[in-house]
């Protein structure tokens, strides 16, 4: 089936907004719902996208917003929650992992169901996983399970614990999930974080250093979405993404002070160190910059087992090619010092 007009949640986050230009690009009709509309106003102006205020944690809501639409795209996440996140809680205990991820996640799977859209994308994360001791982690790996169960057949699956909403052609969604590694790019939310760090600090204690990414640019994140819409090839599938190099956190963050010019002293931090650093920066009122299940999340490598997937035809952007036009940016010496450094001086 041709995609023609989708629906968006999350749409004016970071992933979002590359993804609704793309998608408005190529001329598709893109419904973006926001709590608030204000926060998508970069994307009202694109001449094929319309901004609805709505609810996207009512499932009625949901429904009347899904009717119409050939695919649905869930891009809505969190990195931090309020409140500790444990499964054996009652639900409206559990914190804000199990409200965004695990709860829309089933209610946007229901939601496709009772409007009779057959095709879901859905953002999750690499290092996924039911069992992982990091609360974020394990809830994107039980959401990742609830899309995976609304593709089964109807026909070999009667007792479907979302009560069965009916997909057309009687058969179960369509759907493709996506893993990145930790995403950057203009406006990010890694690279320009320790950018600000470093001019703040002479010296950097650094929890989980050796820790190995593979960051991959949100641009590339965002075709992918866009290429695999209406490629029958991408369904059912999940894939991890993940940029063409592999770096500790410490050799990213060497890199980040060598292209704003603030080298600085980094000190390894130990496991118990790692924690504890963790805990306090967790302990901190206001955005956080750390907290313990970041730490535990850590624990894993954030890297792909295999390269890029090959359904996609274009290959990543570097994180050399890329990171420091943005990361200059706010930093005029560094800038110059960028041109003198392209110009052999």
């Amino acid at each position: 089936m041709k995609i023609e007009r989708l629906c968006i949640l999350g749409g004016s986050g970071f992933v979002g907004t590359q993804l609704v230009s793309q998608l408005a690009a190529r001329g598709l009709k893109v419904r973006v719902l926001s709590h608030r509309r204000e926060m998508a106003k970069e994307l009202i102006l694109l001449p094929t996208v319309e901004v609805i205020e709505a609810d996207v944690h009512d499932q009625q809501e949901l429904i009347r917003q899904f009717r119409g639409m050939d695919a649905v795209i869930n891009l809505v996440g969190i990195l931090h929650e309020r409140k500790i996140s444990r499964v054996d809680l009652p639900s409206e205990r559990r914190g804000d992992f199990q409200h965004i991820h695990l709860e829309l996640s089933r209610k946007v799977v229901r939601a496709c169901g009772e409007a009779n859209v057959s095709r879901l994308l859905h953002m999750s994360a690499l290092g996924a996983d039911a069992n992982s001791r990091s609360g974020y982690q394990r809830s994107k790996g039980i959401a990742e399970a609830l899309v995976r169960e609304a593709g089964m057949s109807h026909s070999t699956h009667e007792n479907w614990y979302l009560n069965g909403p009916k997909f057309v052609h009687g058969y179960g969604l369509h759907f493709t999930i996506f893993r990145p590694s930790v995403i950057f790019g203009r406006g990010d939310s890694f690279l320009s974080m320790f950018a600000r760090l470093l001019k703040l600090f002479p010296v950097m204690p650094l929890a989980s250093s050796g820790t190995r990414f593979a960051p991959v640019h949100v641009d590339d994140v965002a075709r992918a979405f866009a290429d695999s819409l209406d490629n029958p090839a991408t369904y059912g599938q999940t894939y991890d993404l993940c940029g063409p190099k592999v770096y500790t956190l410490r050799e990213l963050i060497d890199y980040v002070g060598s292209v704003i010019g603030k080298k600085r002293s980094i000190v390894p931090l130990g496991k118990w160190a790692s924690y504890f650093q963790a805990w306090a920066l967790e302990c901190i009122p206001g955005k956080k910059l750390m907290t313990r299940d970041n730490y535990f999340a850590m624990c894993t490598d954030n890297v792909c087992a295999t390269g890029w997937p090959a359904v996609f035809d274009f290959q990543p952007a570097t994180l050399e090619a890329i990171a420091p036009d943005y990361l200059r940016a706010a930093n005029p010496r560094a800038r110059y010092e960028g041109y003198r450094e392209n110009a052999h001086r």
